[in-house]
């Protein structure tokens, strides 16, 4: 056995008593599953890139310790969000240089055949023939976009990504984008540059990524003038999260009022704790069982024609 250190990693929770944790969650709120937009299945060596990133504390990691709960085979990471009671999840994958995002979107044309309940996702990249390989994704059944600001160290207002912006908009296929600058800045984060985008494209049906973390106002005030813009849960107001980037409680009401428009994302499984903390930290805003199950099912489902 090598006596070199391993990877900084945690225990994934039993699955039968974290099951059993989450159904208690549902039963409680009156919800007959979830609906997760925002977790990670990509090719299986781009997928241990990404923890051997978070491992090494990468720049993006805002060098915070970041053990990958569910460093698990595809298929166990599969069974594990069935048994929470999910519904429908996606493959939020995304490309970190040119010529890569078009050999991910075929990747997930075959992960979408063979996992049904998986929502079919997809990915771009500012780059020559982006529109070709977003319409070319959107016709073979693309159900939802993943675009990564911080990683892809781009800025979505690129005129080269206009011409796919405007037929996402037209086609009304959402995107989930990493915008804001949590847990590390980058040179095109923050609320200005994807606020160029709305508005020229003000019908994207744009999903942001971790509540726009830790500009959570300034992304609620898009949300607010904006209709097609939500918001997803992600990491926000886990204990986790709350240390480096606490929401403030002054917009709790303007939260609620977005009730609406806020959808369950989870980053499953690459979250330094268990799944179901995500769940506790959202009933414990307080905003009550309606807004639970809005924001835990009845807005992805409807979002995406779920029946």
């Amino acid at each position: 056995m090598s006596d070199q250190p391993q990877p900084a990693s945690r225990t994934a929770p039993a699955a039968v008593e974290e099951a059993a944790e989450v159904r208690r969650f549902l039963e409680r709120t009156g919800l007959r599953g979830l609906v997760d937009v925002h977790t990670h299945f990509m090719p299986e060596r781009v997928l241990r890139k990404v923890w051997d990133y978070f491992d090494g504390l990468g720049p993006l990691t805002g060098g915070l310790e970041w053990p990958i709960t569910y460093r698990e085979e595809e298929q166990q990471r599969i069974a594990r969000l069935r048994e929470f009671g999910v519904r429908a999840f996606t493959a939020m994958l995304y490309p970190h240089k040119p010529g890569m995002a078009e050999w991910l979107n075929g990747w997930a044309v075959g992960f979408a055949r063979r996992t049904p309940d998986c929502l079919h996702t997809s990915t771009l990249f500012p780059e020559e023939g982006v529109h070709a390989y977003v319409r070319n994704a959107v016709e073979a059944g693309a159900r939802v976009f993943k675009a990564h600001v911080q990683v892809g160290a781009y800025d979505p207002a690129d005129e080269l990504l206009d011409p796919a912006w405007g037929l996402l908009a037209e086609a009304g296929v959402p995107v989930v984008i990493h915008c804001g600058s949590g847990p590390a800045p980058g040179k095109h984060t923050g609320p200005g540059p994807i606020g160029r985008v709305l508005a020229r494209h003000p019908r994207l049906r744009l999903v942001v990524a971790h509540m726009g973390m830790p500009e959570y106002e300034d992304f609620l005030g898009l949300a607010e003038r904006y209709a097609q813009v939500r918001l997803d849960t992600t990491m926000a107001f886990t204990d986790f999260s709350e240390r480096f980037a606490p929401f403030p409680r002054r917009a709790l009401p303007r939260l609620a009022a977005l009730g609406d428009r806020v959808l369950l994302g989870s980053d499953f499984p690459n979250i330094p704790y268990p799944y179901v903390e995500q769940l506790h930290a959202l009933e414990r805003l307080g905003l009550g069982a309606d807004w639970l199950r809005a924001v835990c099912h009845d807005n992805g489902a409807r979002l995406f024609g779920l029946e």
